[in-house]
């Protein structure tokens, strides 16, 4: 029995043309951007084609587009630079109980320095209220974090009405769309997005790199420390084949992206379809429209998720993958109110690019053979 991949959500394959693009800058052009020679010119030009590749996917300026090592980096580097940047103006933030543990770790740390943090519950689908959130808002809030679209359900977050409240209200606002950037449209400008995370290879692109952009306005100190990279904001040689890559990924997104989301889209739907047409007491975790297009989590009732797989032979996640290998319930799923059993039988299915039709087929007839036997 062949192994099925329908873990995108965890990590994704490099894409081809995203390795084509990189290989230069991993041999010929391997020199550190900042280098005033012809080997270091021809280094930066690769990485500034790259800021640009990525501006263009989300409507920032390219100046605007800071490399980093990845999501968990620059979430941190949202967290800490604004809590330094911003102390003398207030001590609070916002964020939610379902984002991601580089932003929740980071709050509770610096609650043991004084500032203080609202986490919103979310509703029965995933989503924060955003009447609550208004209500939550105090002279000394200085920064709400919400995650797009969340990594287990794929629940969608109202970014843009979030957006205008914290504009309104002269508050820094950023969003983490490692999950959400290829998959749904992201435009800085129409969301009123301060500040906003990517993660190369949640959409085809390496693995430890990412970028945070970071809109002209906004007062951010430094998380990282040292030399002057990236103009002063973020120190350290910069990955340059790593961030040619990420400008690769997003320049196919901005390209096929439509088409690529269409496809994936139809296989999660038909894998859907062909479960619930075919048993019982199978649950859908998560926004049913309001939702990622290649995200399916769902609750196998009586049946323990990671027996399923290891039976089934399918990749899939009983979390996020990044988040822990122990066997406890998912915190989303409990912020969402599902009871430890519909938890602990919840399966995260995430779909991708090269994952066929046929795939889909049979991954869920494997499924439904192992329920039924």
């Amino acid at each position: 029995m062949t192994s099925i991949y329908l873990d995108y959500n965890a990590t994704s394959p490099l894409d081809k043309e995203v390795l084509e693009a990189m290989l230069p800058y991993l041999t010929d052009n391997f020199a550190n951007s900042i280098s005033f020679h012809s080997f270091g010119q021809a280094a930066r030009k690769g990485l500034e084609e790259a800021r640009n590749q990525v501006a263009a996917l989300v409507n920032c300026l390219p100046s605007e587009v800071i490399f980093t090592g990845g999501g968990t980096e620059s979430n941190n580097s949202v967290i800490r630079g604004v809590a330094r940047s911003r102390h003398s103006l207030g001590n609070h933030i916002i964020t939610s109980q379902i984002e991601h543990p580089s932003i929740i770790k980071c709050c509770k740390e610096l609650e043991l320095e004084g500032f203080e943090t609202t986490f919103l519950p979310v509703n029965g689908l995933g989503q924060i209220d955003i009447t609550l959130l208004e209500r939550s808002i105090t002279d000394k809030t200085i920064l709400i974090s919400i995650m797009h679209a969340n990594n287990e359900v794929g629940t969608i977050q109202p970014i843009s009405e979030i957006g205008k409240v914290a504009r309104k209200k002269g508050i820094y606002f950023h969003t983490d769309t490692a999950q959400s950037i290829s998959k749904l449209p992201i435009d800085i400008q129409e969301m009123s997005i301060d500040m906003m995370t990517v993660a190369a290879h949640k959409f085809y692109g390496p693995k430890g790199v990412g970028a945070l952009i970071v809109r002209q306005a906004i007062d951010l100190a430094p998380y990282m420390l040292g030399a002057g990279h990236e103009n002063g904001r973020r120190a350290g040689t910069v990955n340059v084949a790593g961030a040619v890559g990420l400008g690769k990924a997003c320049e196919i997104a901005k390209n096929k992206g439509e088409n690529i989301i269409n496809k994936v889209k139809a296989n999660r739907d038909l894998f859907h379809k062909l479960l619930t047409n075919s048993l019982e007491n199978v649950i859908l975790n998560g926004h049913p429209t309001e939702r990622l297009p290649n995200t399916l989590n769902l609750s196998f009732r009586g049946f323990d998720g990671q027996e399923l797989l290891i039976a089934t032979d399918i990749a899939a996640s009983l979390g996020a993958a990044c988040h822990t290998t122990s066997r406890q319930a998912s915190s989303v799923l409990s912020a969402m109110g599902l009871s430890a059993e519909d938890a602990l039988g919840a399966v995260r299915f995430s779909f991708g690019k090269y994952v066929t039709e046929e795939q889909a087929i049979e991954a869920a007839n494997r499924i439904i053979k192992f329920i039924k036997k």
